[in-house]
């Protein structure tokens, strides 16, 4: 059963939305050339700590990971596209990084994600990798509204993607989000119309496209956590945490 939540409930909801959005935007400057990625994860750290919150990460051991994560940032770059442990790696201009965030706030989770280049440098085949990641999480976020079903944000999410011409993965994607980082449902990144569970007022989503430039396959890195492209192709990653109203969807982790 997918969770609904209240309109008061969501309004309880949003400090949490605004705390990961601000994180993210905080890291995504910090994020310069010869800035370690254990040092980003510590910035994070400080402010999980100063706001009173609490990490979605650092205990974090599903069946898929090598370990308890240990950290409270994802910091996945170049080749690794999800689940990037933080590690004594310094950035260099031109790095494609991406920042996956979640926490808990006053009992209840936000979770988001975005990829920069370090240093302002792009090539246009990573510009456009994350030009149509944040395509096909507009279009996914556009189709969270009542009346709606599952089915239809992720279509809209694969139609972007794979007209871009990207594989889609669908072994990892966007999933529900309340009191705990994870709950119901499962959303892949591609799908079909129509199908699914019927959306309704109340649930709130992670929705999260990713894509890889040559591939839709991964592998896990040694240290049990990080995946990475068979091939070496980079990665780009993007999230935000949705509730679905009367009126439509509703950006919780949006950033100014």
């Amino acid at each position: 059963m997918i969770p609904r939540h209240s309109a008061s409930t969501i309004e309880e909801m949003k400090p949490a939305g605004a705390f990961v959005a601000s994180v993210l935007s905080e890291l995504s400057r910090a994020a310069t050339p010869g800035v370690s990625l254990v040092e980003l994860d510590a910035l994070a750290h400080d402010m999980i700590r100063a706001a009173g919150a609490t990490s979605c990460y650092v205990d974090y051991h599903p069946s898929f990971g090598g370990s308890p994560f240990g950290k409270v940032l994802c910091t996945s770059v170049n080749d690794a596209a999800l689940h990037g442990l933080p590690h004594e790696y310094s950035l260099v201009t031109g790095d494609l990084l991406s920042l996956d965030f979640a926490v808990s706030l006053n009992g209840w989770v936000a979770d988001s994600a975005l990829t920069v280049n370090v240093g302002g440098v792009a090539s246009p085949d990573d510009q456009r990798l994350i030009d149509t990641c944040e395509k096909a999480l507009a279009a996914g976020i556009a189709q969270a509204r009542p009346g709606n079903r599952l089915g239809d944000i992720s279509a809209a999410i694969g139609a972007i993607s794979r007209g871009a011409g990207y594989e889609v993965n669908t072994d990892f994607g966007g999933h529900g989000v309340g009191r705990t980082m994870h709950e119901d449902p499962s959303i892949p990144n591609d799908g079909r119309e129509g199908t699914g569970p019927k959306l309704k007022a109340g649930m709130v989503f992670a929705i999260e496209p990713w894509l890889m430039h040559t591939t839709s396959e991964i592998y896990t890195d040694a240290d049990g956590w990080t995946l990475k492209s068979v091939d070496g192709s980079r990665s780009a990653h993007v999230e935000h945490t949705v509730a679905i109203t009367e009126s439509g969807p509703l950006v919780l982790t949006q950033r100014g």
